[in-house]
Order: C-alpha cells, then structure tokens, then sequence
C-alpha cells in the first residue's frame, strides 16, 4: 500500500512545479475530476450516478473577464478600490443595529455548464479583517431561457473574532429557483449561471476584505439510488490523516450547537487541515478551556458556525474556512468514487457528505444518520474507502474502513456526491 504524508506531497511537487512553466490561467476553468464519469487512462470507461460540473474563478484574468464596480484586482485576488458606493446592513445576530459599508462588487459573465443541472453549491476563499464581510450571490438561466433573481447564500466573515457574523440567507424563492441553506435548487433544468461578490467595510476605514477564489459546482438533485464504481487509480492508497473524535467534545459550547454529535463537519476539517499541518495557533484558540481536548476543534466550530442555520454544517462556509489559513479549498460535486480516487492518487484527501438509514453502512460508529460529514483519506488494495469518521466515540476509533458500495450510496444519494477539497497551491489538483 502506498503511504502519503500530505506535508512530504508539498515539498515534492513545489519541487516539481518549479521546474515546470506554469500554465495559461483561464478566465473560468472546469475541474478535470469534476467530470468523474470519465475515467483515467488505465482503467476502463464508468458508468457515472451523477453529470457534475465545477468552474472555479481563481486567476486576475479570471476576475478581469467579469464586471467590476468598486475593486481593483491584484496579485489574483479582488480587494477594495475606490468604493462603488454605500450600504446599510445590520447584523442581527450582533448589535441588531444598521451600520454604513462602503462596498465594491465583482459579478462573473454568465458560465455554461457542461450539464444540464437543477442544484447548484457556490463557494469562495477569502480573508475578512475586522469590520468587513463578503456577501456572495446567484442567479441561473434555465435551459429555457429564464433567468432569476439575484439570491444570496451567504454573508461570510471569518478570521479573527469580533467580526460579522456569518450567516445563511433563508429560503429566498422565485419563479426559477429557491435558495436551501447552502445550495441553490432550480424549478426547471437549468445551464448557465452568474455569481455575484459584493466586498464589504465598515465606511471611513481603509481595510478591505481579499477575495482569492469563487466557484459553483453543479449536479443533477441527488438520485434515490446510485450504482457502485469498480476500484481505480488509488487502490492501495492511504493518506496520513490525524483522527479526532467529535464525540469528546459532548456539551461543549452550546451556543454553537453544543458540541458532540453535531460537530462531525468541523471536526472532519480540523483533520483536514492538521494533515497538511496547518490550522489555527496556539494563540487562535487561546479562549478555549485548557480541559478541553483538540481545542482547534473547537475553533473549527465556533468559526464555520452558521447563525441562521444554527449549526455547522454549512458546506461554503468551511471551505471558506480552511481558506483563512491560507489553503486552496472549494466544494465540489463528484458522480462517484472513481473521481474522489483521483485526488486520493494525488495525495489530497477529501471531506465527504454522506447520509444512511440502519443497516446500511456497515461498521459505522452510528446506527443511522440524516446528514453526516466523514473525511476519505484513501483505498484498500481491494479498493474499499479507508476513512477518518469522526463520530467514533474516541480517537482510536476514527479509522474505518467501509464496503465501497454502501459508502458511494451513502454520499451520492444524499448529497449528490459533494466534497470539501483542501489543499495547498503547490499540491496540483487531478488533471493539472
């Protein structure tokens, strides 16, 4: 079985890379596993549960091929120039008082999927210092030629404490699509779409947030049911993933839905993140009680808490999360394990959404659950999922190992195959 220590990955490839031309930035660029029906090279052609698609903006010429208002691009990330204007907004779950933002708005050219889709999950890295926000809209055209409304999925400040507080928009609906929390669901087959970032800062000062990223993965809705892929390019492939237990931190912090059973996202990503040996300081989570165990957990959950879904689960607002240390991290869909394997052969492992009633996964460390996050760090040799589940009652337990087909239905039939990727720039995704 082949190893990875995802830090050792880093310093190979930057190696690599720094003998190599970069490529061409591209103003909005597919994600070749994103696609996952198509399989590698060395294995035969799979029959995919889902036609994915992922276009990520990432580049300056990426941001100079939308409009701008208000911002200025710089080192491949948009930042405040001389404001577009001013805004009210009112953070209710802070003061609960109106307080004036000079703004600055970037909006992408309308983007083509490569499929037809009826579900669409945005996502976004950015840096937020005190006093401003990022707020982050949508609006789709079907494949009949309606378009929608502008509709917001999220208001997002992370980083420091003190700040706004990120917060989902509710179920903002119109004739052609309506907003669920995190992802935008169309009433009819769509295909292209706009995003919308609006940069945020308290009037009369000079910070600005930094916005170095912007994506949207589409899919079809998840299907009732999913057939199961044949092992591919990772078998016998395992990443070395640190292994938390959300179950020990039972009760902690009620005001951020107290801890334990609710904490399996942000405990999937504090895993995540140490195995790339990042992560926040000492000092970052210095307010967390020394009693209490793995306190970046903590810091996980306080900072991806979203206040109007009162949880953590919020797939854009963990990866915008594991952007504030500095990491490439967006949400994407894959149409099956064979497209997670690819990142597994590249050393990245991923966060996967997963859901299953009783009986159906075997070994779990729960009977059954609506709506789970576990992190995929590789494969057997019999290409079964080797996972982190986070839900083991202690650490020792976290490793697991699952029957590929029930874990594939598990995550395609519940959340159309979505994944947090997290990575460092110089660890090149599949395809690249």
């Amino acid at each position: 079985m082949r190893h990875f220590r995802p830090s050792l990955v880093v310093a190979v490839t930057a190696a690599m890379l720094a003998a190599t031309p970069a490529p061409a930035a591209t103003a909005a660029t597919p994600d070749p596993a994103a696609a996952s029906g198509k399989a590698a090279v060395t294995t035969p052609p799979q029959r995919s549960a889902l036609a994915t698609d992922l276009r990520r903006f990432t580049t300056s010429k990426a941001f100079r091929g939308g409009s701008r208002k208000g911002l200025r691009v710089h080192q491949g990330s948009l930042r405040i120039g001389s404001p577009a204007g001013t805004r009210r907004y009112t953070d209710t779950y802070g003061d609960d008082r109106p307080h004036r933002y000079a703004y600055g708005r970037w909006t992408s050219r309308w983007t083509r999927a490569d499929h037809a889709y009826r579900e669409l999950v945005p996502s976004w890295s950015a840096k937020t210092p005190v006093g401003t926000f990022v707020e982050v809209q949508v609006r789709v055209r079907t494949s009949a030629g309606r378009t929608g409304s502008w509709d917001s999925v999220g208001i997002w400040a992370g980083g420091k404490l003190g700040g706004i507080h990120r917060t989902s928009l509710g179920a903002q609906s119109d004739d052609v699509a309506r907003v669920a929390t995190d992802t935008v669901r169309t009433t009819a087959s769509a295909r292209r779409w706009q995003l919308r970032v609006t940069l945020n800062r308290r009037a009369g000062t000079g910070r600005t947030p930094v916005v170095a990223a912007a994506a949207a993965t589409t899919s079809p809705p998840a299907p009732s049911r999913a057939p199961t892929s044949s092992p591919g390019v990772a078998r016998g492939t395992s990443i070395a993933v640190p292994r938390y237990s959300q179950m020990i931190h039972q009760g902690h912090y009620p005001q951020w839905d107290n801890g334990g059973e609710a904490w399996c996202s942000p405990t999937s990503m504090a895993m995540v993140l140490a195995a790339w040996d990042s992560g926040p300081s000492r000092n970052q989570y210095s307010w967390v009680p020394s009693r209490h165990p793995d306190p970046w957990v903590d810091h996980a959950a306080r900072m991806t808490y979203d206040y109007r879904y009162q949880g953590g689960g919020n797939w854009p607002f963990s990866a915008a999360y594991a952007s504030t240390f500095g990491l490439d991290a967006f949400v994407t869909r894959l149409g099956s394990l064979r497209g997670a394997e690819r990142y597994i052969a590249k050393g990245i492992p991923l966060v996967l959404s997963i859901s299953f009633d009783a009986g159906e996964l075997d070994g779990s460390p729960l009977t059954s659950s609506g709506g789970h996050i576990l992190v995929l760090r590789g494969f057997t040799a019999g290409g079964n999922p080797i996972v982190n589940d986070p839900a083991a009652a202690r650490a020792r337990g976290v490793r697991r190992v699952y029957k590929r087909g029930q874990l594939e239905r598990a995550w395609l039939t519940s959340s159309a195959g979505t994944a947090y990727v997290v990575r460092p720039q110089s660890v090149p995704l599949p395809g690249s």
